[in-house]
């Protein structure tokens, strides 16, 4: 293992043990991968966060072969590798984050109640169901993803990506925060939240792209 993949790990797991601190993982639902040059760190199937080591490093490249530790890559890797092979990704994290859950499974699309839907590349859709592991849901998924970088999964979860694993966790909370958001403005009796346009969130993912300090 050399030093730059070993720091990575170290990230990796940290960014992991977030998402269930966070409330987005309960138990080992959800995986999260990062990529060192041609390798891609994940998480092993089946582990608790919590017990992982700096010895539980599991790698493998970009056609799946296992090139690091001994533990199984998580189920859902053809997911993740598909997001490295079509984007320039260099994290990818996947929850079953409850709100985004739900939201999953009553709408093809996420309604657009909250301009940081701008900051993902626009309305988030919601990629088709396919049984979890398999590369009819990588496929799905990826349409999905089309000029996105987080999209939901139906009856199944969120995934999302960045340039960092810090980004792609941000990604994630925030498309949480949005699903319970409308999910909360759309259960008021009576009243229906209103939506932005398409126009309001391009001009919103514009002012973004240069959000936060510089240099």
């Amino acid at each position: 293992m050399r030093a730059e993949e070993a720091d990575a790990w170290g990230a990796l797991v940290a960014t992991a043990r977030r998402t269930v601190s966070d409330g987005l993982v309960v138990g080992t639902s959800g995986n999260v991968s990062v990529r060192v040059g041609d390798t891609v760190l994940v998480t092993p199937s089946g582990v608790p966060y919590d017990r992982l080591t700096p010895t539980d490093l599991v790698g493998v490249d970009l056609d799946g072969r296992q090139v690091l530790g001994t533990l199984l890559p998580t189920s859902e890797l053809p997911m993740h590798l598909a997001v490295y092979r079509s984007t320039g990704a260099d994290a990818v994290v996947h929850t079953h984050a409850v709100h985004a859950t739900a939201v999953s499974t009553l709408v093809p699309e996420l309604p657009s109640v909250h301009y940081m839907s701008g900051a993902l590349g626009g309305p988030v859709r919601v990629a088709p169901y396919a049984t979890y592991g398999t590369e009819e849901l990588a496929e799905n998924m990826l349409h999905a993803l089309t000029d996105r970088s987080a999209c939901l999964l139906q009856n199944h979860g969120t995934i999302a990506y960045g340039a960092s694993l810090d980004q792609a966790f941000d990604r994630t909370a925030q498309l949480e925060w949005m699903c319970r958001l409308w999910l909360t403005a759309s259960s008021v009796p009576g009243l229906s939240p209103s939506l932005l346009t398409g126009e309001q969130l391009a001009e919103a993912g514009e002012r973004l792209r240069g959000y936060g300090q510089r240099g």
